[in-house]
């Protein structure tokens, strides 16, 4: 699983900063930016509304992803990208009722594709670093004065620009730095699922307000970093989900929560009222004693990522598992990942619950294995049918540029590749076709892919598609890939959850599940990290399928060679 060495120690710095920055934004808010109307004049431009994840380009990935507070809720207009970077856009006229200052973006980057802030003509600097727009360099945001009726805007400009608000003339407007980050530290640029030009496949409708589980809840005694992974599968009318439980010990400090855990069992008939069944299994916690793959090392010193999966041929649920060797100072702490397989001993759809026994590891590092999978490999899998084979998504981080560098001069990276086998007990084969993983999906960050089927045949994968934290600047969303065969998977999507469901999270983690519940309606239980608490809760959502979208995305893909 994605290591971080945080100890948490920074845990009141944090909370520090996060008050800090609301103060900061309610100052910011009490002077917030009055927007004035206005009218787009003979020309097929396009609006949205400035906020977080808005599509400022046509034609292009980039959207918003940290604003400051004046600019929230006003309307921008998008401006075709390729267009306006060669000259070749139709002029922006715009009709106003009164005068107005218009909000423009200029990009901090000395390049003939973007317009040069010394182009300006009346303009006035209000907000330095103002808005942050993934893959692009920082954004400076200047007003120009228009008298009311129509003009056009900058009508000689070359190059590049935003166009972030209109807002009224007569306020005052306190210029100062909102000191927000370089968009080119999002890159590569990424699909925002219904903020792009594409019609989105899931449609999201809404979901829990708050965690399903959370710190203090029935059954969370003992669990004092809470759930991270695992899968969430539906039986009849009950969904049973099997999280890591970041159980850890008390007394000793936060990261040990990820060391010591337990594969849990949890029922529920609604997805958020959830009932604690049973441990499956209980890692030993135990630390390395040497710094390599050793056997004298404890290999199950922390249990994670287990994945139910019912065999039809055997009439039983099997389970595939991480079981990590733990090391205590070199990161990642998770290494040499094996994964294992186990039966249930009672036979039957319904014996879901176990007790379970262990079969056997079917993929652990070995002569077979490439740099990519790096120190934590195999560090997750998850299995499939496709016709009369069996697929499965093995992963790896924290790479060896090459075995020169074993055991633990890793770099960074979370990356996934297939392996197959003719059944579901094995033997599973890595499909080195190729020394590398499958960046198609994204080229640094794929975890934890849970494979299904849409209506129409098409796979999809959800998966945990990276951090915005600790130093990394990932989707921090859930992602989906798409493929016609279940083995070439296209470029992900990320579902912006947060835009219909309060936020509870700072940093999103991993779906467990996308459950289909009839009439195009799907359930996904996910976990989320809230910096300002130890335990990471478990929330839920629910999303709708666009059927036109999905047939239309089939066909795309039969295109493609």
């Amino acid at each position: 699983m994605f290591s971080k060495n945080t100890k948490y120690n920074f845990k009141l710095k944090t909370a520090f900063l996060m008050l800090l920055a609301v103060c900061i934004q309610a100052t910011a808010q009490s002077n917030a930016w009055k927007p004035a109307s206005f009218e787009i004049v003979k020309s097929n431009y396009k609006t949205f509304k400035t906020s977080q994840y808005a599509h400022v380009f046509s034609g292009s990935k980039y959207n918003i992803v940290g604003l400051a507070p004046e600019l929230q809720g006003l309307t921008g207009i998008e401006l075709p990208l390729d267009k306006y970077k060669n000259g070749t856009n139709s002029p922006l006229q715009l009709k106003f009722k009164e005068p107005v200052q218009v909000l423009v973006g200029i990009f901090q980057e000395k390049n003939s594709e973007y317009l040069q802030a010394d182009k300006l003509q009346n303009a006035k600097l209000v907000l330095e670093n103002g808005v942050t727009i993934t893959g692009l360099a920082p954004v400076n945001i200047y007003a120009i004065a228009y008298a009311k009726g129509t003009h056009t805007i900058l009508p000689n400009a070359k190059g590049l620009f935003a166009i972030l608000g209109v807002i009224k003339s007569s306020q005052q407007l306190v210029s100062r730095n909102a000191e927000l980050l370089d968009g080119k530290l999002w890159n590569p640029t990424y699909i925002i699922e219904g903020f792009s030009d594409e019609k989105p496949l899931f449609e999201i409708i809404g979901g829990e307000n708050k965690p399903v589980i959370d710190e203090g809840m029935p059954g969370t005694e003992g669990i004092q970093g809470g759930f991270e992974g695992g899968r969430v599968v539906k039986v009849g009318d009950t969904y049973h989900m099997f999280p890591t439980e970041r159980a850890g010990e008390k007394g000793v400090e936060y990261y040990y929560d990820r060391v010591k855990t337990k594969i849990g069992h949890w029922t529920s008939k609604d997805a958020i009222h959830w009932k604690r069944e049973s441990t499956i299994y209980q890692a030993s916690g135990t630390y390395a004693v040497t710094e390599d793959d050793n056997p004298m090392n404890d290999r199950r010193g922390a249990i994670w990522s287990y994945m139910p999966v019912f065999s039809e041929k055997a009439n039983k649920w099997y389970g595939y598992y991480l079981a990590y060797t733990v090391h205590k100072e070199i990161q990642p702490n998770h290494s040499f990942g094996r994964i294992w397989r186990c039966e249930s001993t009672v036979e039957g759809i319904n014996g879901i619950g176990g007790p379970y026994k262990d079969m056997g590891i079917i993929m652990e590092p070995g002569l077979d294995s490439q740099p990519w999978e790096g120190r934590q490999g195999v560090a997750s899998f998850f299995p499939y049918k496709v016709g009369d084979k069996y697929f499965g998504f093995y992963s790896g981080a924290y790479p060896f540029e090459s075995w020169a560098d074993y055991p633990k001069k890793s770099g960074k990276g979370w990356f996934v590749a297939l392996a197959e086998s003719n059944s579901l007990e094995g033997p599973w084969t890595r499909m080195n076709k190729g020394l590398e993983p499958i960046k198609t999906i994204h080229p640094q960050f794929v975890e934890n892919p849970i494979v299904s089927q849409l209506p129409n045949g098409l796979y999809i994968a959800v998966f945990d598609g990276g951090p915005e934290g600790w130093g990394h600047h990932l989707p921090n969303m859930i992602g989906y890939t798409l493929s016609k065969d279940g083995i070439n998977w296209g470029e992900a999507r990320y579902l912006p959850i947060e835009t219909k469901v309060d936020k509870t999270w700072d940093i999103m983690r991993t779906p467990l599940c996308l459950i289909p519940e009839g009439n195009d309606v799907y359930t996904i239980i996910y976990n989320t990290i809230d910096l300002k608490k130890r335990f990471h809760p478990t929330g839920m959502v629910k999303v709708k399928l666009n059927k036109e979208v999905m047939n239309s995305r089939l066909e795309e893909l039969k295109k493609e060679k």
